[in-house]
């Protein structure tokens, strides 16, 4: 288990297992940056995964660099993931398959712990974001036409609100604003750090 204790003596990792175990924070509520446009049809389902690394010395959260020709979100980080398959069965199994497909992860190595509040995004998916530890060892092998690469950040990281920036665009007309955690030159913004804001409450609400 990773080595870094909250004040209260329990790890970040045991914390979001404990918290995620108590379920849901609002049942039926939307987080995300798409939450107060009104969409001309139902969004389009989708689901990521977290994965979490459970490194000996401190947990770090693996993320993705899409590449740049992709019509969708080029070049920007993000979890692996995608929208949900006419055969996948849960967004659980969309989120896995998602991950073996785009970065080589196997089934195995992830260890699910619950989800966060799905996340509506202003190009009209309403994302799930599936919680999985990753045990180490293990090897990656990326999708070149999808991923550009693979890193992790340090979970502590997310966790420190020191880091966490708001920004506000104008966007076809109306301004929205998001959410960004900037990490060594990587600016991890829009959805991922939305879902990682919201890893973050669940940490930092009343239980």
């Amino acid at each position: 288990m990773d080595r870094e204790t909250a004040p209260h003596g329990l790890s970040p990792l045991d914390r979001i297992r404990r918290r995620l175990a108590e379920g849901p924070r609002r049942e039926g509520e939307f987080n995300g940056d798409g939450r107060d446009l009104a969409p001309p049809r139902p969004p389009t389902p989708a689901a990521v995964l977290v994965p979490l690394v459970v490194r000996e010395q401190a947990p770090s959260v693996l993320l993705t660099r899409r590449t740049d020709h992709l019509h969708h979100h080029p070049g920007q980080i993000s979890f692996p993931g995608g929208r949900l398959e006419a055969d996948d069965a849960s967004p659980v199994h969309t989120a896995l398959r998602e991950t073996e497909e785009e970065i080589g992860l196997a089934r195995s190595h992830v260890e699910l712990i619950g989800a966060l509040p799905d996340y509506l995004t202003g190009t009209g998916f309403r994302v799930t974001p599936v919680v999985g530890l990753v045990h180490p060892p293990f090897d990656l092998t990326l999708d070149a036409f999808e991923v550009a690469e693979a890193f992790e950040v340090p979970l502590a990281h997310f966790l420190d609100p020191r880091n966490h920036q708001e920004h506000s665009i104008l966007h076809e007309g109306r301004m929205r604003r998001f959410h960004a955690m900037p990490w060594h030159g990587y600016f991890i913004w829009g959805a991922t750090a939305g879902i990682l804001m919201s890893l973050y409450r669940l940490l930092h609400e009343e239980a």
